[in-house]
C-alpha cells in the first residue's frame, strides 16, 4: 500500500468547505474512487493551528495513483480548479510505501497506556 501525503492551509472562514470537499466524501475522494486501486482518504485537522490539515490519500500502489491521474488529467486538473479558492496553500509531502510486510494495513499502535 502507499499513501500519498499533502498539507494544507483552508482559507479563513472556508474551513468547513474544505473538510466538504477534501474529506472522505468529499469531491477528492468521489473522484479517486473511480480508480482502480483506491484504497480511501483521510482528513486529518491540526489541533493546534485553525485551518491546518493533512490528507492521507491510499492507494494500493503508487503505479495506480499515477495511471489514474494520467488518465483522467484534466478531471483532476479541473477540480483542482475549483477547490483553489478554498486553501491559501499546499505542500505535497510525497508519496510513501508501508514497510509492513505481510499486510496491508500496519498493527495498532499500542500506547502503553492502560485503559
Amino acid at each position: 500500500m502507499d499513501v500519498i501525503l499533502w498539507e494544507f492551509q483552508a482559507r479563513s472562514g472556508q474551513e468547513a468547505e474544505f473538510e466538504q470537499a477534501y474529506g472522505p466524501d468529499g469531491v477528492w475522494a468521489k473522484f479517486f474512487r473511480q480508480g482502480v486501486g483506491f484504497l480511501g482518504t483521510e482528513l486529518w485537522r491540526d489541533q493546534e493551528r485553525v485551518g491546518r490539515y493533512f490528507t492521507v490519500d491510499r492507494w494500493v500502489t503508487r503505479d495506480a495513483y499515477e495511471t489514474f491521474r494520467a488518465a483522467r488529467l484534466d478531471e483532476y486538473q479541473a477540480i483542482d480548479r475549483r477547490c483553489e479558492m478554498l486553501t491559501e496553500h499546499e505542500t505535497h509531502f510525497g508519496t510513501f510505501a508501508s514497510v509492513q510486510t505481510g499486510s496491508a494495513f500496519p498493527a495498532p499502535f499500542d500506547s502503553g497506556v492502560k485503559k
